[in-house]
């Protein structure tokens, strides 16, 4: 047998852990390999780790643009 973390929320210190402001983060894995899900109160987005770096580099671009135009 193995033990494995596979499920991990992140939510803010003074709110519940399944509120509207938390995300839970997961592995998958429904027989065609493993990848991560995040969901929040609004839906979830899966992505394998292959994607992962693209919509990291995307999202940091995004949040330098809001802080630039701010």
């Amino acid at each position: 047998m193995r033990i494995r973390p596979t499920t991990w929320c992140v939510f803010p210190k003074n709110e519940p852990m399944f509120g509207e402001l938390s995300y839970t983060i997961t592995i998958v894995d429904e027989g065609c390999g493993e990848y991560l899900r995040v969901e929040d109160s609004n839906g979830k987005i899966d992505f394998n780790t292959e994607e992962w770096p693209h919509l990291r580099d995307a999202i940091e671009f995004a949040i330098k643009q809001i802080k630039h135009n701010s």
